[in-house]
């Protein structure tokens, strides 16, 4: 990996961990095994290498949401799939953190690949669920932009749940819950 990558990649991590505030130049360094001189040589400070590591988490987020909403099967599945994907809960989601980041969310540069990605979330999901309304499986009182709205506060929501009480149950709960509320309707009269 070449050293701009490891700072990136130490820089990603420590923001996940830390936050903007928390990640220091000389944690950088360390956590990357770069010097200082290797770090000003490839990044102009700080805020340039923080958005470089947020655009590659950003990135990262839409590959592996894309994956799983991308995937054959009907509506319900892909946001199943998607609800129910293997994440690291405890830890939360990389992208979200960051909105609770006073210095990310400050800056409109560091925030712009943040709202850019829960965006594309948003529409991707809406997209989903209107193709789902579509095909006649969903209530068709659904606003697709309302769930796909639900669906991110629910994931969001599920890693606070969960890391509050230092386990994933709550997040599982939360998923359970939402999907059973979008599941077909299969009325037994």
């Amino acid at each position: 990996m070449s050293t701009s990558d490891r700072l990136i990649e130490a820089t990603r991590e420590l923001l996940w961990e830390r936050g903007y505030v928390g990640t220091s130049p000389k944690a950088i360094q360390q956590h990357a095994g770069a010097g200082q001189g290797s770090m000003y040589h490839h990044f102009a400070g700080k805020p340039d290498l923080a958005l470089a590591a947020i655009r590659r988490t950003a990135q990262e987020l839409r590959g592996t949401a894309g994956r799983v909403l991308d995937a054959p099967g009907s509506a319900y599945e892909r946001i199943s799939g998607y609800l129910l994907r293997e994440r690291d809960v405890l830890r939360g989601c990389p992208v979200g953190r960051l909105t609770m980041d006073p210095e990310v969310i400050a800056s409109e540069e560091l925030r712009a690949p943040v709202e850019e990605t829960i965006a594309w979330l948003r529409g991707r999901l809406a997209g989903i669920v209107q193709e789902g309304l579509d095909r006649g499986e969903f209530d068709r009182r659904l606003v697709p932009e309302d769930i796909a709205a639900s669906i991110v506060a629910t994931v969001q929501g599920g890693y606070v749940l969960a890391r509050a009480s230092g386990s994933t149950e709550a997040f599982d709960a939360a998923a359970r819950g939402l999907l059973t509320l979008l599941a077909p309707r299969t009325d037994a009269t």
